[in-house]
């Protein structure tokens, strides 16, 4: 069977609309959908998101795909490098993703973004992992700069880039409960892999 793991970012739940939202719709196309709940989520740390996502991940192979929003594409990111070098997955969507934040509100959010910003990626590694990666970005995400990601996306992971109109962060507070583009990405992706 296949499956989908979906990581909320920043602040988040799995039980955010958008989250729960793409856990249900994933279900219903046939998939096993897991929206992980992460560690202090006001206070994401990388190697904790790590931990929850080798504790939450069961056996993952080309069937095994990977949803994450936010902070939850960069804590796929640094999971998959942890993986054995024969162990291939099936894909992974990026909902909001970045590689730089701009805008952050105050010193502490700062804090909480350097060792994400700042702590080495491996794309030669994630590269060989899954020759799927999808990000897809809004035209107006106050955090996440439009040319700057969708360039590193392209450049690291040879990424299919989506670009929406006015959708935020893809947050409740944006009025983003529903990402169709997610569900129709990872059908595709899960055709195709």
């Amino acid at each position: 069977m296949k499956r989908v793991y979906i990581v909320h970012g920043w602040g988040g739940s799995p039980s955010e609309p958008h989250i729960s939202w793409i856990q249900k719709r994933a279900e219903e196309k046939g998939f096993s959908a897991v929206a992980l709940e992460m560690p202090n989520s006001e206070n994401p740390v990388i190697e904790k998101w790590v931990d929850a996502l080798k504790s939450g991940v069961k056996n993952p192979d080309q069937n095994t795909y990977f949803i994450g929003h936010s902070i939850g594409g960069q804590a796929i990111m640094r999971y998959l490098m942890t993986l054995p070098e024969e162990i291939k997955v099936g894909g992974v969507i990026f909902l909001a993703g970045w590689f730089v934040l701009e805008n952050l509100e105050d010193e502490k959010a700062e804090q909480i973004a350097k060792p994400w910003v700042e702590t080495p990626i491996n794309f030669e590694s994630l590269r060989r992992r899954t020759g799927h990666y999808v990000a897809i970005l809004s035209d107006n995400d106050p955090w996440v700069s439009l040319a700057t990601n969708k360039e590193l996306f392209e450049k690291n992971l040879s990424a299919q880039i989506i670009v929406e109109h006015n959708r935020g962060h893809y947050t409740e507070d944006d009025g983003v409960t529903e990402v169709l583009v997610v569900i129709e990405e990872l059908v595709k992706i899960s055709a195709a892999s």
